[in-house]
């Protein structure tokens, strides 16, 4: 599977009143691991960038004076992501400025839209779905799934896209590091192209005394019980344990 984590940079926060995008950034991920693929490009908008804008991002008008313009960029770039799932925090934000430049260097024909060529997952929206009521933009998100971003004092297209590919696994991908530190001391220790056996391996007696099995009470599976259904309503009916508990029955 290819997905593409998405970012753009902008003038301004409405296409319809002609800003424009002035960087792209791509990381991209096989099989939910991130390849060496990366896609960055800075645009000369051919148009002002606005004062508020520029204090987000730290972009200025004269670094994009020699930048190609979107026409100039936009089949390499389609030609990157297309037939990808793109990932994009706040998409439509994105999605809606790209497909504004699409339908400027259409030239009269029809324009290409993002959709029609890959399929988008917002994860602002997977954010919101998954911590209802809570600050779901992507520093809030780093704080809460530990992605280090102490080196993002602005706003870039490519490293926020390297950072909400951190931010996406964690959200996605359940106990990622569960083995890392067990086998922390295995990393680089080879013979050959063998990874070599560590040393220390403890092995369990045999002979030692079964654990005991504790049952729950009925008062502890009543509390069990009552947490799932609060589980299940804050995730609107997302609870893998009642989905669990519902076919086993």
């Amino acid at each position: 599977m290819r997905q593409i984590i998405l970012d753009t940079e902008t003038t301004g926060l409405e296409p319809s009143e002609g800003h424009r995008i002035i960087e792209i950034g791509c990381v991209e991920l096989i099989s939910r691991r991130p390849s060496n693929n990366r896609y960055q490009q800075y645009i000369n908008p051919g148009r002002e960038i606005d004062a508020g804008a520029m204090e987000v991002h730290g972009i200025t008008n004269e670094m994009l004076a020699e930048k190609p313009k979107f026409a100039d960029i936009a089949q390499a770039l389609l030609d990157f992501i297309e037939g990808a799932e793109l990932i994009i925090h706040n998409a439509p934000f994105d999605i809606g400025f790209l497909n504004s430049e699409l339908s400027r260097v259409a030239n009269g024909g029809k324009p290409v839209r993002i959709e029609e060529i890959c399929s988008v997952v917002d994860t602002l929206k997977l954010a919101r779905s998954m911590h209802p009521g809570q600050k779901n933009d992507l520093d809030s998100l780093c704080r809460r799934y530990n992605v280090d971003n102490s080196h993002r004092s602005l706003h870039g297209a490519l490293l926020d896209a390297e950072i909400l590919a951190d931010v996406y696994l964690a959200m996605t991908g359940g106990q990622t590091g569960l083995f890392e530190d067990t086998h922390s001391h295995m990393k680089g220790a080879t013979t050959g192209n063998i990874l070599a056996a560590p040393s220390d391996i403890r092995r369990l007696d045999p002979d030692r005394p079964m654990l005991p099995v504790i049952a729950a009470n009925a008062e502890e599976l009543a509390a069990h019980q009552a947490w799932l259904d609060e589980l299940d309503k804050k995730s609107g009916g997302k609870c893998l344990w009642k989905k669990l508990e519902t076919t086993s029955v």
